[in-house]
């Protein structure tokens, strides 16, 4: 355990909840902040102290994570008036998990050199059952000394933990993550709404496929959902559309082509447009039936 273990942890969604509960079961002392306090009301249960602002978070802990939803939100946490960097302690370590711009990690970075703090970007993978499950998938960038620091806390929620590199490599590896499973993801839905279409009992067809060569993640773990119609999000529709949407644009950056890509967010949008925006990323099914 890091000797130092105050840990702050700000935005406890679907899979931030999931990470602060394993932190607290290794015996750190958590700190934390949502917009709404009543959606952290598990997490004080367990002993999370709740803090009204992420600045006050930041105040009183000398690790701090953040896992919110949108580049914005990563901006207002971070800058704002009662964001982070205000309140922070010097020698304070933040670490952003959310999926956000290369641009903006380097950005954090740079800023956080100036107050004397260290900054890490370490999205991750592995949806809701990874972060249950410990077993996260977990890209990092920044110094590569602040990281061997913070391994031992990143290795109680997370099992591939890699450091890519400097700031903002974290997040150019998330890019590559999100862009293998935008169209894996519709490889997954044509494969069942084929299935269906030749009378096949799909279950049986993703017990023979799951363990060959179209083997993925998605197929072990999305397929059953949408076979039993569980849209229940592990991972936002809403906040897919975002990825893809900052891979998109840093691909443009690079004058780099993804056709693939461009058409799983078409497909992406038009369910967004018809109200699936708060579904798992597996109601792309949706799309066949």
């Amino acid at each position: 355990m890091i000797s130092n273990g105050t840990i702050g942890f700000i935005g406890t969604g679907v899979m931030g909840a999931s990470i602060v509960k394993h932190l607290l079961k290794a015996g750190y002392s958590v700190h934390i902040y949502s917009r709404t306090k009543a959606k952290a009301e598990p997490l004080i249960e367990l002993g999370a102290e709740w803090h009204s602002t992420a600045g006050e978070v930041a105040k009183n802990s000398d690790i701090i994570f953040t896992m919110v939803g949108y580049p914005k939100d990563v901006e207002d946490v971070y800058f704002g008036n009662e964001g982070i960097f205000a309140m922070a302690k010097p020698r304070s370590i933040v670490i952003d998990m959310t999926t956000s711009q290369p641009t903006l990690a380097k950005k954090i970075a740079d800023h956080a050199k100036s107050l004397q703090l260290d900054a890490l970007d370490a999205p991750v993978s592995g949806g809701d059952i990874g972060a249950q499950n410990g077993t996260l998938s977990i890209m990092v960038g920044g110094e590569k000394n602040v990281f061997e620091k913070v391994l031992p806390l990143l290795q109680t929620f997370g099992q591939n933990i890699v450091y890519q590199g400097q700031a903002g490599a974290g997040q150019h590896t998330k890019m590559c993550n999100q862009i293998a499973i935008a169209t894996n993801m519709i490889g997954v839905c044509e494969a069942i709404a084929y299935g269906k279409k030749a009378g096949l009992d799909i279950d049986k067809v993703l017990a023979s496929i799951s363990a060959g060569a179209a083997g993925s993640w998605s197929l072990s773990n999305l397929a059953p959902r949408m076979v039993k119609g569980d849209l229940e999000p592990g991972f936002y529709i809403k906040h897919f559309i975002k990825d893809m949407r900052i891979a998109l644009q840093e691909a443009e950056l690079m004058q780099l082509e993804l056709p693939g890509l461009a058409l799983a967010k078409q497909m992406y949008d038009e369910l967004s447009a018809k109200g699936y925006d708060n579904n798992g990323t597996q109601a792309l099914i949706n799309y066949y039936e």
